[in-house]
């Protein structure tokens, strides 16, 4: 979902519109009970999404490093307590490899 509709249906839930392209100016409104979005709201929502969808980076770079976590439950159902603590182990070197901002 691009982050003009996603914007537009955070402003304006529920409201009926199509969007030709991904500019305001390809917004068709339909809604009879909401008011139509101005540009700069949209424009302020965007920010905002992209503001927070910066910030967790970090989260999106260690989901793709983290091990699998049939591992863990592999090392569990074992009981191998060197398993489960390797899978923590590995876990804790990628939250250090990305930390939180």
């Amino acid at each position: 979902m691009s982050m003009m509709v996603q914007a537009i249906n955070n402003l304006r839930p529920m409201a009926l519109w199509n969007l030709d392209g991904n500019t305001y100016e390809g917004l068709d409104w339909q809604d009879t009970n909401q008011t139509k979005p101005t540009e700069e709201e949209v424009n302020t929502e965007i920010a905002r999404l992209q503001t927070e969808y910066d910030a967790k980076e970090y989260q999106r770079k260690r989901a793709l490093e983290y091990p699998d976590f049939k591992d863990y439950l592999d090392g569990v159902v074992k009981s191998d307590q060197q398993q489960i603590q390797k899978y923590i182990d590995d876990c804790l070197a990628v939250k250090a490899k990305y930390p939180k901002p």
